[in-house]
């Protein structure tokens, strides 16, 4: 089991922002739905909202596999946008899922990056990296086989 990330090549990031858009692609597939309230429970104290806790479920061998495994990942580079959104029709043809086995991740465009597309309220954003849900190997192969090694 590994997770399949795969970063643009043509935006040039340095290697924190890189780092950075890695990061934010690994964990989406935990992050996304505590970000959308799903799960999430606020911890109060003396009245007062504390932190908050929150469920994650995981499939059992995802867990076993790669949680309570090595954690593996492979980082695979796409040449510009049209091959990053090449990794997304290869897995909805595999029956994979957005926003529940692959996650598109789009820079606020704060730094170093230019905005190549704007949302509903003008905010511009670039989209860098595609990442994915831990995988068995065989379906993560199927996907980055298209691709290099970053």
């Amino acid at each position: 089991m590994r997770q399949l990330i795969i970063a643009r090549k043509d935006l040039q990031m340095s290697p924190g922002k890189l780092a950075a858009q890695c990061c934010h692609a690994s964990l989406a597939f935990l992050t996304d739905p505590i970000g959308m309230g799903q799960g999430v429970e606020p911890i109060e104290k003396d009245g007062e909202i504390t932190g908050y806790r929150a469920e994650i479920m995981l499939e059992k061998a995802t867990y076993e596999e790669w949680f309570d495994g090595s954690f593996t990942k492979t980082i695979c580079g796409a040449k510009n946008h049209n091959q990053l959104l090449k990794a997304k029709t290869i897995a909805e043809e595999l029956g994979l899922v957005e926003n529940k086995d692959f996650f598109l991740i789009r820079d606020a465009c704060h730094t170093e990056l230019e905005p190549e597309e704007f949302d509903e309220n003008g905010e511009g954003m670039t989209l860098t990296c595609i990442g994915f849900r831990p995988l068995p190997d065989e379906i993560a192969h199927q996907i980055s086989h298209k691709f290099h090694l970053y």
